[in-house]
């Protein structure tokens, strides 16, 4: 049985849009402009929303005022509810060299 993949590394690439690196090699951009309602919106305003790390317990995203994701969500492994779901932007894998 594989790991499940999780957050490697995560960068905010402008205004509620971030890249979202894999353990597995994905990589994906997702625009959260529209899924940041109810307890959410404590994440959406530019300075909140600018300052998400990797938690390298959970394997996720997250902020610092306690709000993280479901990293299967992220990954595309399962769906969130509509309201909470991210729209994907872009998505790659990152090619292993050596």
């Amino acid at each position: 049985m594989s790991a499940l993949a999780r957050v490697s590394a995560v960068e905010h690439i402008g205004a509620r849009s971030l890249r979202v690196t894999f353990s597995d090699g994905l990589v994906r951009e997702l625009d959260f402009a529209h899924a940041l309602p109810g307890v959410l919106a404590t994440i959406d305003d530019d300075e909140t929303f600018a300052a998400v790390t990797v938690d390298p317990v959970a394997g996720t995203i997250a902020w610092p005022n306690g709000v993280d994701l479901d990293p299967d969500v992220l990954h595309g492994d399962h769906e969130a509810p509509v309201a909470m779901q991210p729209s994907l932007l872009r998505e790659y894998r990152l090619q292993q060299t050596g």
